[in-house]
């Protein structure tokens, strides 16, 4: 493990990712929040989880491409710079008491286009920079800083909302983009791009048009999937995990307003949250030696669809808190035993299109669940949370389905 920290690209990337979200996590704490007093609608923080959603739908088909053709670095620190100057105008509206709820939305869909790029090119770029025998330890530093980061970030929303307001998180959401900006710069020298080791001969691709040559690598994505069915199945479970995990946002804040809390009891429920995905970091690597890494997804899943049960119905709060630190546990070792299989079996010219392949089927699988969940929760708190267990219940399923063994594969093909 201590290998990992002395590759100076990885040290670099690991303190962008938990600087970036923990901006990241306040900003869209403190968004909801004020939308939920805005509005005192379930249905609206639906579509705030909708409106995250939308780019990712347009996007995702595509961009794997690029993140699989571009130096990923650079990608990533364009990407901060971009998201930056969009948050900061929206910072002086509210400092100026200007902003209305519209105008959250539109920062957040361009945001979220911005993350949908920014996450799996982090992801190739972490399998880029790592050896394969490090993949485990690798994803489990990512996956703790940028959860740790993003939710514990919403404890210290709930804390301090009331006395900076939501332009001043706003704002310091904008300074963690200029810090992991910097990081990124540090990363490395020059320009980096992954060659593919397979393809069209040198001739062939000079003569493709720019088109014809996009869509080309697209079609191979789509094709290495075919034959690879555990990689299907990973992808599955990973689908319905993001589509769950996402939806989040639409219930938790109303599960404080349960309790009484207000924006404190919202920060507690986030740092619980938190608190479990970043302590899930220190035994990860060890449960997913144990059982495995496809055995380690079914276990956190069901301890995920369980969970989500539980929380709105236990009457003490400490409960509800103690239970939303379980499911960042649960969110922890799903995240690091997906990432650590898929960058195992996917080779590093087709991490971006594979990965973006199953980011799209979540997102919007989650588009669906949002609205559901919130017209769900408008009359039933509980029941918004049963269908977000039902959605990590399937995961479980896919994660647990039988698959066939390497030999009956070769035997079927064969036929």
């Amino acid at each position: 493990m201590r290998s990992i920290f002395e590759k100076r690209g990885l040290r670099f990337v690991f303190a962008a990712n938990l600087v970036s979200m923990l901006g990241s996590g306040m900003n869209a704490t403190a968004v909801a929040w004020y939308i939920l007093q805005a509005t005192h609608s379930e249905i609206a923080l639906g579509t705030f989880a909708v409106v995250q959603t939308v780019p990712a739908m347009i996007l995702l088909p595509f961009t794997g491409v690029i993140i699989d053709r571009q130096d990923r670095r650079r990608l990533v620190m364009l990407l901060d710079a971009a998201r930056a100057l969009i948050i900061v105008s929206i910072s002086l509206l509210a400092f100026a008491g200007q902003v209305k709820v519209w105008e959250l939305y539109a920062m957040n869909t361009l945001v979220a286009a911005g993350f949908w790029i920014f996450w799996p090119t982090v992801t190739a770029l972490i399998q880029e920079l790592t050896p394969g025998d490090e993949f485990v330890h690798a994803n489990t530093f990512l996956l703790a800083g940028v959860q740790g980061g993003w939710l514990i970030a919403g404890a210290i929303v709930g804390f301090v909302y009331n006395q900076i307001g939501l332009g001043g998180v706003l704002l310091l959401d904008v300074s963690s983009y200029l810090v992991s900006f910097a990081c990124y710069f540090a990363v490395r020298k020059g320009e980096h791009r992954v060659l593919e080791r397979h393809g069209p001969d040198q001739q062939q691709l000079r003569s493709e048009s720019a088109a014809v040559s996009f869509f080309r690598e697209m079609r191979e994505g789509i094709e290495f999937l075919r034959g690879h069915r555990e990689i299907v199945m990973l992808g599955l479970s990973w689908a319905l995990f993001l589509s769950a995990m996402m939806t989040g946002v639409v219930v938790t804040p109303p599960l404080s307003g349960q309790f009484h809390r207000g924006a404190v009891g919202y920060g507690w429920l986030n740092a619980g949250w938190g608190v479990g995905a970043f302590v899930s970091a220190f035994y990860a690597p060890i449960f997913i030696r144990q059982f495995g890494a496809r055995r380690s997804i079914a276990i956190a899943l069901g301890a995920l669809a369980l969970s989500m049960v539980a929380a709105p119905r236990i009457p003490i709060f400490a409960f509800a808190v103690l239970i939303y630190g379980l499911m960042g546990s649960g969110r922890g070792i799903t995240g690091v035993a997906m990432n650590t299989r898929l960058m195992e079996q996917i080779p590093k010219h087709f991490i971006g299109r594979v990965q973006n392949t199953f980011y799209a089927a979540g997102t919007t699988l989650q588009l669906i669940q949002s609205y559901v969940v919130g017209a769900v929760a408008e009359r039933s708190l509980a029941a918004g949370f049963s269908v977000i267990a039902l959605v990590y219940a399937i995961g479980f399923l896919s994660a647990t389905w039988p698959l066939p063994s390497a030999r009956t594969e070769a035997l079927t093909e064969a036929e």
